[in-house]
């Protein structure tokens, strides 16, 4: 009978580490993909088109553009 009676007063405290445990978990993997996510944020940066400047056919149709 022992078995059971130890089950029930520490059944609050594995539960806590169990959901500690699953934070933990989560955290890391939205650390990990935060990360991954933000290296092709800063390589993705749009490029704006200077207002001075006329947009001429070859601006358009230059495939080594800058």
């Amino acid at each position: 009978m022992g078995i059971h009676y130890d089950y029930k007063s520490t059944k609050s405290a594995k539960l806590m580490e169990k959901q500690a445990k699953r934070e933990k978990k989560l955290a890391e993997k939205k650390a990990k993909r935060l990360a991954k996510e933000g290296s092709k944020k800063e390589d993705q940066r749009p490029q704006t088109l200077d207002a001075s400047k006329p947009i001429t056919l070859d601006f358009l149709t230059n495939p080594n553009k800058e």
